[in-house]
């Protein structure tokens, strides 16, 4: 497995290597916004400044209403000579309601064709729960309940190595799998393609040491979403949880290297080999966020970051409750 040293790390190189011999860097950009009320054009103007500020990694998805414009910002940054189709990883989501082998590749189409891409480098299984298939995303029940759909993960995933073989696709993995639910990819008969990464919630307050160590054995790259805490959208978070920025060690270790305790929380990360994928839509946060490679943290200040674990998810996934 691919071992680095934080030493590694620098703007212009900071990826780590998946089983399936392509790479990952470690600072990505989240393109989450709430469409209804981001603005039109937010996720253009927001991609194409990160690629410029040194981004190369973005996370994004069909259910985010907005691939089309996070494709137009890649694709007028190579036409201007920017960067190059290969300079760039990017992530997209297989939706719950595509989770029927039959509807696994033309979900990838769909991706790529709002994308104007020929492949994406990763496409993972958004969730290990499936939704009834049809037109709606979020498939409700006349009590407003959601209503799933039995999947079988393993016949899912045959569909999605179809896709990899097929050149649609780089690398597969999945997001907000367990232990138990990776296994049974794992140790599917026949299995063709291991998923190389499995992106969660992870942060200072949710460190995920068992399952970080689960994936570490099985060469799964961790992904961590909500690597700052979060928004405090109560419809999807829990605001009871503690605010993570504000915690005295992270802004104590800041002030120390004159970084903020943002900062400081994905270096922590990074430097665990936990890709980190901070959402923002703030021209200023973008740039913040990206000035991690000039510091490092010592292994005493490691450790005691990982003592913050409270085991506090911020995204309780209230809507599949």
């Amino acid at each position: 497995m691919h071992i680095f040293t934080p030493m590694n790390l620098s703007v212009e190189s900071h990826s780590i290597s998946l089983s399936d011999g392509n790479c990952i860097p470690l600072l990505g950009l989240g393109t989450y916004g709430d469409p209804r009320t981001t603005p039109k054009g937010t996720a253009l103007e927001c991609v194409k400044l990160a690629i410029e500020v040194g981004y190369r990694h973005f996370d994004g998805a069909l259910v985010y209403f907005n691939e089309h414009e996070v494709g137009q910002a890649i694709r007028e940054k190579i036409a201007d000579g920017t960067v190059r189709r290969e300079d760039i990883f990017y992530c997209g989501k297989l939706w719950n309601t595509f989770h029927p082998p039959e509807l696994v590749r033309p979900a990838l189409e769909r991706t790529l064709k709002t994308l104007k891409m020929d492949y994406v480098d990763l496409y993972i299984v958004e969730l290990p729960m499936a939704f009834k298939p049809g037109k709606e995303f979020y498939p409700k029940d006349q009590n407003g309940k959601y209503i799933y759909h039995q999947t079988d993960l393993c016949a899912t995933w045959e569909a999605l190595e179809a896709c990899k073989d097929a050149g649609l696709v780089k690398s597969l993995g999945v997001s907000n799998f367990n232990r138990r639910q990776l296994e049974l990819l794992l140790r599917k008969p026949g299995l063709k393609h291991k998923p190389v990464s499995n992106q969660v919630e992870c942060h200072p307050y949710f460190t995920q040491p068992k399952l970080l160590e689960y994936c570490r054995q099985n060469e799964i790259v961790i992904v961590g979403y909500c690597p700052l805490g979060s928004s405090r959208d109560a419809s999807w978070v829990n605001v009871k949880s503690p605010p993570l920025l504000e915690d005295e060690l992270l802004v104590s270790i800041g002030k120390k290297y004159n970084k903020s305790s943002a900062q400081v929380a994905l270096r922590f990360n990074i430097q665990r080999g936990v890709v980190v994928i901070p959402k923002s839509f703030s021209p200023e946060r973008i740039k913040h966020n990206f000035q991690i490679f000039d510091f490092s943290l010592t292994e005493r200040e490691m450790k005691a970051i990982e003592g913050l674990n409270k085991n506090i998810r911020f995204v309780e996934l209230l809507m599949y409750v």
